[in-house]
């Protein structure tokens, strides 16, 4: 293949590896929480001490058997290879700037902070709730959001019984806070 047809940003897109996540905002804090920073961690951990030595050894293995441009194990090997190496830069970057914050430190409070699971109100009175983590831990099919989303945003600083806005791509709307919670001192290092 020739070379005018690969990518050669490859080498410079590090936060592209990030399988999706945006990136932090300018001169903004990468908050998470303890448990999402031991995840990266080992994530990181893994790519390292397993993951790549394992592809590097079927590389070496593959590259001693003649022809490299025929070699599908080989072409493979090094392109895995270059994954794993661009997910592990990312990994090391947002580790190095986070900011790990204990959510339970606000047990029993009913303002919204970053950690809190927050049960609302849409203007239909659609009840939902989400729960406000960091930008590399958020999962939006188990009702996390990050705390930069557009809900986050609009729910950090809100009590209990406030209204705020929400600006949505449909116009805005006011959402009503039913109930804050946080996690017990302790209890999060448990759930997973």
């Amino acid at each position: 293949m020739s070379k005018a047809f690969t990518k050669e940003s490859d080498a410079d897109d590090d936060d592209g590896a990030d399988g999706g996540l945006p990136p932090l905002p300018p001169g903004g804090k990468n908050y998470i929480t303890p448990q999402g920073y031991a995840r990266l961690r080992d994530e990181l951990l893994s790519l390292m001490d397993e993951e790549r030595p394992k592809v590097v050894e079927a590389v070496h293995w593959a590259a001693k058997n003649g022809d490299r441009s025929e070699n599908g194990d080989y072409l493979y090997g090094k392109k895995r290879l270059r994954e794993i190496d661009r997910r592990i830069r990312f990994l090391t970057k947002r580790l190095e700037v986070a900011e790990v914050t204990d959510p339970s430190v606000h047990h029993g409070s009913d303002q919204v902070f970053f950690g809190a699971t927050v049960e609302y109100a849409d203007p239909a009175g659609e009840e939902r709730s989400v729960t406000i983590l960091g930008i590399d831990e958020a999962q939006s099919q188990q009702a996390q959001v990050s705390w930069i989303s557009p809900i986050a945003r609009a729910l950090l600083k809100a009590r209990e019984g406030d209204v705020v806005k929400l600006v949505t791509p449909r116009g805005a709307q006011e959402i009503e806070v039913l109930s804050v919670r946080y996690p017990a001192p302790g209890a999060l290092g448990s759930a997973e």
